[in-house]
């Protein structure tokens, strides 16, 4: 259901000639405390057009004849600024299509899901440990263990932040954002519009009519619920790209440590507010030393490249 705005410039882009009928009618409106009857306005529009405004709800019954629906949004209509304000649902353009997953995305997203497994079982924390420990193994024998972390802390910060602002469409999460506010306020002014019949003395049939267009509201606000799931893609798309790439670096410093391949002089490390502590003590409760590491060091290289790139994950509209 489109807010009364919306209904007015579908029905002037419709009948051209409507535009001067809406500005009778708001004129005889200003002149008769805020009615307007038939027999007013008749030299300046057409039984048609007259029917076509109670017909979609433009003018509702009022005390001795017809009332504008909504005025603020009718004036904002006539005076060419539909846009603005708080009002019912705006048509939100989303095309499904610009979130969709290509088959690379897919792809990435299975080969996360396999290596997930990695945790639990030491044969693939073997292979994926040996296969990393060709690129890594080399840093690692130049560096301190806790520099190592930082090092692909900075990497994995870096191409996760690239990942976000290259795969994440931050406009089309921004239009399903503004379709879900804008039922949203649809919904809070049609219950204010019921508040003030029912304050007014409104007629049942007024009353009755604002709780269908409620109960429509409603409807359309599930419908916008069920179709956000393609705002939840639009946010997961990069994640498993990010995924695929960071799960076998965590892998490999799991096996780095494990197997005891960093050497018994860096099994441990001193830590702010913690002291010296071995890489596989708990240290926020079941988390490990490495793991808080590695986490501190991640966020704050995300932030910082963030900022230094100016790369907003934000979601916006056009």
């Amino acid at each position: 259901m489109t807010r009364t705005a919306d209904k007015i410039d579908a029905l002037v882009r419709e009948d051209s000639s409507m535009a001067a009928a809406l500005e009778a009618i708001r004129d005889e409106a200003d002149r008769n405390g805020g009615e307007v009857q038939w027999a007013d306005v008749s030299d300046d529009l057409t039984s048609g057009q007259w029917g076509r405004l109670i017909e979609k709800g433009v003018l509702v019954d009022g005390d001795q004849g017809f009332e504008i629906a909504d005025r603020e949004a009718y004036d904002r209509a006539l005076d060419g600024d539909g846009d603005g304000g708080s009002g019912a649902a705006t048509d939100v353009d989303i095309d499904e299509e610009e979130s969709s997953w290509s088959q690379w995305d897919k792809l990435a997203g299975v080969g996360a899901i396999l290596l997930m497994p990695g945790y639990w079982f030491d044969s693939i924390q073997n292979v994926v440990g040996n296969a990393v420990n060709v690129f890594l193994g080399p840093l690692d024998a130049a560096l301190p263990f806790y520099a190592v972390i930082l090092s692909v802390a900075l990497l994995t910060g870096l191409y996760s932040s690239l990942l976000q602002a290259n795969l994440m469409n931050t406009e089309i999460m921004g239009k399903y954002q503004e379709r879900m506010k804008a039922v949203q306020n649809e919904q809070k002014e049609l219950r204010q519009k019921k508040k003030d019949a029912e304050d007014r003395g409104a007629s049942e049939a007024e009353i009755e009519r604002i709780e269908n267009e409620i109960e429509k509201a409603r409807e359309e606000q599930m419908e916008a619920m069920a179709d956000n799931l393609g705002m939840f893609k639009e946010q997961f798309r990069p994640m498993v790209w990010i995924m695929l790439l960071t799960i076998p670096l965590f892998l490999w410093m799991y096996w780095t440590i494990r197997t005891g391949a960093i050497g018994a002089a860096e099994e441990t490390v001193v830590m702010p507010l913690v002291g010296e502590i071995e890489w596989q003590e708990g240290v926020l409760g079941p988390m490990q030393a490495w793991i808080v590491w590695y986490f501190l060091c991640s966020m704050g290289f995300s932030q910082l490249i963030r900022k230094s790139l100016n790369i907003d994950m934000s979601p916006s509209s056009a």
